[in-house]
């Protein structure tokens, strides 16, 4: 039996907690007493406070205990109590079954009608919580994972005993065959599971005895499955048969695209074939048609850094380079640049290949070789498009570094990438492509280098012994930047981090695995960086033609923080491993 008491409403509750202020408050009943709407839908409509701690206020008004899933393993036997298919049309997760008494997180507890269904359903009393949607729709998405490598299996047992008979007759692939539906079953799942697991990349292998399937996840390959060799090509020609690729040419490396929608989200997928000695192997690059634009913060930056590079890009002229490897996030800086960049003042134009990330109210470009779209011809029209801003993809060529330099130097804020592997790298590289000292040094504001590393999953961290030769080496780089006097003065957070770590032994952490990082020990990725502003000094070594060891040494004077030290304050926190750390700036 469900206690109401509404002595109290919801907005009154929020503002007595000081959760909204008086001004938010009133704009709540104005709207209220002007549109006759639902006071609970307006405070939800205005977005004041967390989806957390608006439903903890409706538990508390309705009498409903409030229940945090996070981290919260789902018992398999719950699982099959109630289908997944249900849960999702209810917004329910069943979570803990005590005798006869089955507790049941609800998005909407009041919902009498799906109480009573369940309690139908599974011959027990329903116990009901409240929990947010994100928490259900996450429970419920990890569930659906799980529930896909089962289909997967059981479409593989089905496509054993029917398809693979036709292909191993020798003949020629049919319709019939592609289109069979374990076979369009498969490919489906395969696809699915790759965008529920965030993955990036599906690689389909051919080998001598069979087809290895691996998802690159937070930057690493992993297997998920050897696939029967017999079924391989069956499944190729599926998926180049949604790519609208030719099926019957094998001989040489083929492109395509098409696109799939699971849930909400609308994924871009790129198809690569390649012939091998087994076969041919496809990789297939997942781009989310909504892109992912984060804060500066969320990326990693932050301290100096972060103040350095946000004073860099704000300037009206001038160029901004981010650098480092493919797959180290550049995109995403340049996206979240653009987007702090982007107002109705300004028009900004980009030039990509292809365009990853779609920011609302920027025209972006995709390079078109074929028909003599590229790079630097992109740039020459965008210069009789009255920009502002522009976004070169990537500095490929002299061509287009001469074009991009000049465009800053006619008074536009030029944005790009660079394959170095330090930022002090970008200058001399640059000066390689042919492009004059002198133009550098008044036209470069600042280059960032960048790589991601993977956090430790905050679920199953532990506490772990370490070698007394890391810990002196990790003593020994930050000591480097405690004797770093510009540091020391203007980048507080990093003083902390310092301070807390001389006042005691530093603990190191790592993920001991489990299922909510896949048994990997890491889930999700934040960014180190290293952030070169163009000083006086920096500027004449440029005219002086220096080496990127020359500049980078005088740019940590100045405060810069390189990679690994970066990297060794992460782990220092917490955040990351010394492993990962290792991995992607050593």
């Amino acid at each position: 039996m469900l206690k109401f008491d509404t002595t109290k409403s919801i907005e009154d509750l929020l503002y007595d907690r000081k959760l909204i202020n008086s001004d938010q408050l009133s704009a709540i009943k104005f709207e209220h007493v002007n549109t006759g709407k639902d006071l609970t839908q307006i405070v939800k409509e205005r977005g004041f406070v967390s989806d957390e701690d608006f439903v903890k206020a409706f538990g508390e008004v309705y009498g409903i205990e409030y229940v945090n899933l996070t981290g919260k393993q789902i018992p398999a036997e719950l699982v099959e109590l109630v289908p997944l298919s249900v849960a999702k049309k209810y917004n329910i997760v069943p979570y803990l079954l005590d005798g006869d008494k089955l507790s049941v997180a609800m998005v909407d507890p009041l919902d009498l009608q799906t109480i009573e269904f369940i309690e139908r359903k599974t011959s027990y009393t329903v116990i009901p919580f409240i929990t947010s949607q994100k928490d259900v729709d996450r429970i419920l998405d990890e569930q659906k994972g799980k529930a896909i490598g089962e289909e997967i299996s059981a479409a593989l047992e089905e496509i054993s005993q029917t398809t693979l008979k036709i292909d191993e007759t020798g003949g020629e692939l049919t319709d019939a065959t592609i289109r069979d539906a374990p076979i369009a079953r498969i490919v489906g799942m395969i696809l699915e599971t790759a965008v529920k697991t965030l993955a990036s990349d599906i690689h389909l292998e051919p080998g001598e005895k069979g087809s290895r399937l691996r998802y690159r996840i937070d930057g690493v390959l992993e297997e998920k499955r050897i696939i029967p060799k017999e079924m391989h090509d069956s499944i190729i020609a599926r998926i180049k048969i949604l790519a609208k690729m030719k099926i019957d040419e094998k001989r040489i490396p083929l492109d395509g695209r098409f696109k799939v929608q699971v849930g909400n989200t609308q994924t871009d997928l790129r198809v690569s074939t390649l012939p091998t000695i087994y076969g041919e192997k496809v990789v297939i690059r997942l781009l989310k048609e909504e892109g992912a634009v984060f804060t500066f913060k969320d990326l990693g930056l932050r301290g100096l850094s972060l103040k350095r590079f946000e004073e860099q890009i704000l300037k009206p002229v001038g160029m901004v380079l981010v650098t480092g490897p493919t797959g180290s996030g550049k995109t995403v800086t340049l996206a979240s640049a653009l987007a702090k960049l982007n107002t109705v003042r300004v028009n900004i134009v980009t030039i990509e290949d292809p365009v990853e990330i779609r920011v609302p109210g920027v025209n972006q470009v995709q390079i078109n070789p074929q028909a003599g779209l590229t790079f630097a011809n992109g740039l020459r029209a965008f210069l009789r498009q009255d920009p502002n801003i522009i976004m070169v993809g990537e500095i490929r060529d002299g061509e287009t570094a001469e074009l991009g330099v000049h465009a800053a130097l006619t008074g536009h804020l030029v944005l790009s990438t660079l394959h170095t592997n330090s930022a002090s790298g970008a200058l001399p590289r640059l000066l390689d492509m042919g492009i004059e000292n002198f133009l550098l040094a008044s036209t470069v504001n600042v280059i960032l280098a960048q790589r991601l590393v993977r956090k430790i999953c905050t679920n199953c961290k532990e506490e772990h012994d370490t070698p007394a030769e890391v810990l002196q080496e990790m003593k020994t780089i930050l000591s480097s930047i405690e004797r770093n006097k510009t540091i020391m003065l203007k980048d507080p957070e990093v003083v902390k981090i310092i301070k807390k770590s001389s006042e005691g032994p530093i603990k190191l952490y790592k993920g001991k695995g489990c299922d909510k990082c896949a048994n990997t020990g890491y889930k999700g990725r934040i960014g180190i960086f290293e952030v070169l502003e163009m000083s006086d000094r920096i500027g004449r070594l440029t005219l002086e033609s220096s080496t990127a060891q020359q500049i980078q040494d005088v740019a940590m004077e100045e405060g810069m923080l390189n990679l690994m030290q970066d990297g060794y304050l992460r782990v220092v926190e917490g955040v990351t491993t010394l492993s990962e750390v290792m991995r992607v700036a050593k």
